[in-house]
């Protein structure tokens, strides 16, 4: 199966594209609707720093007023400890998008379960229309395994590299395959270490950012890797994934070989 196929986000009924667009790093918004038209439709923004995602906003309005609202998978991550700043954030930013409800309301960073009453305001957001699924982020991986068996969280952002492969032990073996949260891997590159040809074992060639996302898609529980590009070009050159498919076993180790280098393993 090839990358440029959409799949089910976990058990939810969303459709989404293999690579995800986060637009705080200074990608244009027509860049970003050429993805769009791609297939890369799981866009990911904050909803309370404005400033940085102008560009996506723009994007996600151009998309809204073309009718295509229904294609676009939209996350929308909460820093927020507060129900009332949630709520107040939340309805502004869609007001601002043209929208009347986000896909997935992202709960992050929490390295611990959420406050019952910041579970209890989220759900209350899902029963206003506001919300049709909710999610959850943390560098703690051993967080989601906890969560499971409650059930409230239907997407999860995990951190996912070939440094970070520690998902492989704490988060992937907990997951039913036919009956799961929708997995979305971020940090892909690793903060571009994994890129950098100064970090390389002697003799190894230094992989591309879609090698580092094609590590992490080959994995058969990651729904969408994401990706956030600086400049139309890089962005270009990252949707060269959706021309390829899975890692050969081969590669796979050359990719684990470079992460456990770049860690000091």
């Amino acid at each position: 199966m090839k990358f440029n196929e959409k799949v089910n986000l976990g058990n939810t009924s969303l459709k989404v594209g293999r690579l995800g667009i986060t637009g705080n790093y200074g990608v244009s918004s027509s860049a970003m609707e050429e993805a769009f038209e791609r297939g890369c439709n799981y866009f990911n923004l904050g909803y309370m720093l404005v400033g940085r995602y102008t560009e996506t906003i723009k994007a996600i309005k151009n998309i809204v007023r073309k009718g295509k609202r229904d294609e676009l998978v939209l996350g929308l991550l909460s820093y927020s400890h507060t129900n009332l700043i949630t709520d107040i954030m939340l309805s502004r930013r869609l007001r601002t998008m043209g929208m009347d409800y986000t896909d997935v309301l992202i709960l992050g960073y929490y390295n611990n379960r959420p406050y019952e009453r910041l579970i209890k305001g989220a759900m209350d957001l899902k029963k206003k229309g506001l919300v049709k699924h909710l999610g959850i982020t943390s560098h703690n991986r051993k967080l989601f395994s906890g969560l499971l068996p409650e059930d409230i969280f239907q997407v999860f952002h995990v951190r996912y590299n070939a440094v970070n492969s520690g998902a492989e032990q704490d988060v992937f073996p907990h997951l039913k395959v036919d009956n799961r949260p929708g997995i979305v891997s971020f940090t892909a590159t690793k903060w571009a270490q994994l890129m950098d040809p100064e970090k390389m074992p002697e003799g190894e060639k230094t992989p591309t950012a879609v090698d580092c996302y094609r590590f992490v898609l080959s994995n058969p529980f990651v729904d969408v890797c994401m990706t956030g590009t600086r400049n139309a070009a890089q962005l270009k050159e990252n949707l060269k994934l959706l021309e390829t498919g899975p890692m050969s076993e081969e590669e796979m180790n050359w990719m684990r070989k470079i992460g456990d280098h770049v860690n000091g393993r």
